[in-house]
């Protein structure tokens, strides 16, 4: 308990003396003695009580900032940012409880923002919610929104850091916090340490129109983010301090208050300057045992704009899609141009996939073509392709090109010499299974595509690909074009090639489309060749939509005849189970299963006939097989 304790007041205070002094006699047999705040003091056994406002404040904490001083805080309208960031009751007998409470003693560090000592936080530029993002309605939330994605704009910055870490960006707004313990404060889940001498810096700088959109959907809808899951638009540092700079002048405001026209902000963090009891609110904040413990500095600026899309975010014009750095252009680059290139591991692995694909067909083992799946190589080359589709590089398109060709090639020549030494002529379901391509794998082939191109280009993603591979099989059905050539069918040979070029062409498209979206080439650049291989697509997706066609048709005449699940004739109930039908234009071929127990006639099987082409309203050829069971 403090022998001594000095109330400190301004001309402005509103709480009473004799109040104070009362509650202090009859709870803790205390007395107080009123000073004036600007008066120098150094006792450090006693306790200083605070009845002041923000600016006040903030000259009592640079006058005595070296005096190791124990200061607590009454509560006054017009402090609003020292009762918000230190959790101050606004109740004068839970203030001075929370005063007098050892658990609720912290030494706090400060933060000091170009010689000028800050309470709560430093805004640059535009924040776009993350502070003040408390709406009354969601009228007023979706009208801010909206505001927002259209005023978004940038300037270019550069940070250097306690440990002279330097680099450059453009940004629309910064916040920095010494720490957040207040949920008011912003709009973070994150209460950032009190105690840890660093100040916490998000920097807003969305790369496109749908980053942005998803920022503001997490900040005006969701209303909370944690800086560890934070959007990628959101750059973070935390350093002991930080200077910004900038060529063009900058306004901030510092604790709602506006400095204008300065070209460096210099931030730091004085640690461990006063004893202050906090509110009884963020008791649970403070450290005891790890109090002293130095934390790393962390600069997390990775996926902030670099020097291209600088300068297109600077002209004002936010892109939909993010542009790829060069960086990440030219390691991209670099292995898709490897991958493009005919190697002897190339076709090593494509004779051995053509073997283990064609045995994995006759065998009618799914298993074995799954691993003729995964060791195909084709993937790759097919992804440079794309790339070389949307960047206009005829150099990687021939190459690339060529590869698949003579991987093709390779597949089917070995595929139709192991089929000529194969003493099997049997068609298993797994090659009947890829004879009759259609819309749906279509799709397959685009979302396969989608995913292996953004599996090339995000490192710790790329063991996706095997999933890629099984999705989209390019080997089997070249070996089963492979199978018809040794067969000499050529129903097999189109059917099976026909899912290979759908496989090829709707891959080439959406990878291409994904590596467009991912900014690594511009609409306009990549605008020819996506139209060469739109129009294939387009080609292919004929053939295609026709056999779609067909599979609808025949699920709606299946429906139809599964609806006629019992006849009665002759007061006997025969239970009709569909096996398999196919649609022969001048009929429909019917395979069924007919459970009775009796013996069926023949008659009876002409009137289950005839029920069913009157469902149908088609003829129909029957074919039946019965099972009869005895009770």
């Amino acid at each position: 308990m403090y022998k001594k304790i000095y109330l400190l007041f301004s001309e402005n205070s509103k709480n009473s003396q004799d109040e104070i002094n009362k509650y202090l006699k009859e709870k803790y047999k205390l007395k107080a003695t009123a000073r004036n705040y600007d008066k120098k003091i150094k006792e450090k056994d006693a306790l200083y009580l605070l009845d002041l406002n923000d600016k006040e404040i903030k000259e009592f904490f640079k006058e005595h900032i070296e005096d190791d001083i124990n200061v607590a805080f009454l509560p006054n309208d017009d402090a609003n940012n020292c009762m918000s960031n230190y959790g101050i009751s606004t109740k004068l007998e839970e203030a001075i409880d929370d005063a007098l409470n050892d658990k609720l003693l912290a030494k706090i560090d400060l933060l000091k923002c170009n010689d000028e000592i800050i309470l709560n936080k430093i805004e640059i530029g535009e924040m776009h919610g993350i502070s003040n993002f408390n709406l009354n309605t969601k009228f007023q939330k979706i009208k801010t929104f909206f505001k927002n994605l259209v005023n978004i704009k940038f300037k270019s910055y550069k940070f250097t850091t306690a440990e002279d870490y330097s680099f450059e960006t453009v940004a629309s707004g910064i916040i920095i916090l010494e720490h957040s313990l207040n949920s008011t404060n912003t709009a973070l889940k994150d209460k950032l340490s009190i105690q840890d001498g660093k100040l916490n810096t998000l920097i807003l700088s969305p790369g496109s129109l749908i980053a942005y959109f998803f920022y503001l959907i997490l900040i005006f809808f969701y209303e909370k983010i944690s800086i560890v899951s934070r959007p990628k638009s959101l750059g973070f540092i935390k350093s002991k301090s930080l200077k910004i700079q900038s060529k063009e002048s900058m306004d901030y405001i510092a604790d709602d208050i506006v400095v204008k026209d300065v070209k460096t902000i210099e931030v730091s963090v004085l640690k461990d300057t006063f004893n202050l009891h906090l509110g009884s609110k963020l008791e649970e904040y403070i450290k005891d045992d790890d109090k002293d413990k130095e934390e790393e500095e962390l600069v997390d600026v990775d996926n902030l704009p670099k020097e291209e899309l600088s300068e297109v975010l600077l002209k004002k014009k936010l892109p939909f899609f993010k542009k790829a750095s060069e960086e990440d252009f030219k390691d991209l680059n670099l292995t898709l141009r490897k991958n493009s290139e005919i190697t002897f591991i190339f076709s090593t692995l494509m004779i051995l996939s053509s073997l283990l694909s064609t045995t994995g067909l006759f065998a009618n083992s799914s298993p074995v073509i799954i691993g003729a799946m995964i060791l195909a190589p084709l993937m790759a080359p097919l992804i440079s392709l794309a790339m070389g589709v949307i960047r206009a590089n005829s150099l990687l398109i021939i190459q690339s090109t060529k590869t698949l060709t003579f991987g093709v090639f390779l597949a089917l020549f070995v595929s139709s010499i192991f089929t000529c030494f194969m003493p099997l002529d049997e068609i298993t379901y797994e090659m009947e299974s890829r004879l009759h391509p259609n819309l749906l794998d279509l799709f397959v082939a685009i979302f396969s595509g989608i995913a292996g191109a953004y599996a090339n280009s995000k490192e710790d993603v790329i063991k996706s690909l095997a999933g890629v591979a099984i999705a989209v099989a390019l080997v089997p059905p070249l070996s089963v074009t492979g199978i018809g050539i040794g067969l000499m069918d050529l129903d097999i040979i189109y059917g099976a090639f026909l899912l290979f070029l759908t496989n090829l062409v709707g891959m080439t498209l959406s990878a291409s489309l994904t590596f467009i979206i991912m900014g690594y080439a511009p609409i306009k650049k990549a605008k020819k060749g996506l139209i060469y291989t739109f129009l294939l697509l387009v080609l292919i997706s004929v053939p295609l939509a026709n056999t779609f066609g067909k599979m609808v048709e025949k699920n709606d005449l299946s429906n139809k005849i599964k609806e006629i699940k019992k006849v009665n004739i002759n007061d006997k109930a025969i239970v009709l189970k569909l096996l398999d039908l196919e649609d022969r234009k001048e009929y429909v071929y019917v395979r069924m299963e007919l459970i009775s127990n009796s013996y069926t006639s023949t008659l009876e099987y002409k009137e289950i006939r005839k029920r069913i082409e009157k469902e149908l309203e088609r003829k129909i050829l029957l074919e039946v097989s019965s099972k009869l069971i005895v009770n």
